[in-house]
């Protein structure tokens, strides 16, 4: 299950898993764009490791990537105390 957590100025939502197996969570970022209908991205914290990443640059990868680190805390703790 994904639950919500950021919505961006630009439309950007940004979705958070519960704790996965390993400790993991999922942080799932999806952009409409009027040509490719969406981009989007996973990053999985801790360790930060992108996948998936389909229509974003790596300069907006970096973008959402100093987000994911600067809020990494609350999707822990979230799915931890909930």
């Amino acid at each position: 299950m994904m639950y919500p957590f950021l919505t961006l100025d630009d439309g950007t939502e940004i979705v958070h898993s519960q704790i996965l197996d390993g400790g993991k969570v999922q942080v799932y970022i999806e952009k409409p764009d009027s040509k490719d209908c969406f981009h989007s991205a996973s990053c999985f914290i801790p360790g930060y490791v992108w996948k998936d990443v389909k229509g974003f640059s790596g300069d907006e990868i970096a973008k959402y990537q100093e987000i994911i680190e600067s809020t990494a805390q609350f999707h822990c703790k979230q799915q931890v105390f909930g």
